[in-house]
């Protein structure tokens, strides 16, 4: 399986070839400690005034570098998928076999941050459902008053919740078009670029 770079991450990757491989193995050891402790702008200032360059360079080279790292990570790429991945950037043979050993160095690492950094969620297990219709009370004869009773069954760490909702079907119908809108608002560029920086 191949990555696939936008043209952005390309154009912050591309800052590599122009520095010393000790730059990109440092780069390397910056974009780990970005994901374990966040980002830390002397660090940028630092190595920019070092190599002679804007801060906001080194930051999109780093960030660039944080990004391949943990998708290669994340997705458990092998070693030819990793090199064919790179080998579409056009960098030097030195340059992807650094590359190539930073991401072998540290995907168990960048792993288990990832993990951590995980969100610990409920997850769906099951769900039963029932239509109640009350069409008649004593003081209000002909009277449709429909329901529905949604039994969620839900799995957190190994425990089983359970989660009764009642809701009438109008709600209940809104509710579902919200969902479907929001399922079509993750399929647009910035929700997926949100969605690959929290991941």
């Amino acid at each position: 399986m191949l990555l696939d770079l936008s043209e952005e991450h390309k154009e912050h990757l591309a800052f590599l070839p122009q520095v010393d491989s000790t730059v990109v193995a440092e780069f390397g050891r910056i974009a780990v400690e970005f994901l374990r402790r966040g980002s830390n702008p002397k660090i940028y200032e630092g190595a920019a005034r070092k190599l002679s360059v804007s801060s906001d360079t080194v930051q999109h080279g780093v960030e660039g570098l944080t990004y391949l790292l943990t998708e290669s990570s994340k997705l458990m790429i092998s070693e030819l998928d990793f090199q064919d991945s790179v080998f579409v950037l056009g960098f030097s043979e030195e340059l992807n076999k650094l590359l190539l050993q930073l991401y072998l160095d540290n995907r168990k690492e960048i792993r288990t941050i990832l993990s951590e950094l995980a969100p610990d969620l409920p997850s769906y297990h099951s769900l039963e459902w029932r239509l109640d219709v009350q069409l008649a009370s004593r003081s209000l004869r002909q009277q449709i008053k429909p329901s529905v009773t949604i039994k969620l069954h839900l799995n957190q760490n190994g425990d089983h919740n359970t989660r009764v909702l009642q809701t009438d079907p109008a709600t209940l119908l809104h509710l579902v078009q919200q969902l479907e809108q929001a399922l079509e608002e993750m399929k647009t560029n910035h929700c997926r670029r949100v969605v690959r920086n929290i991941k």
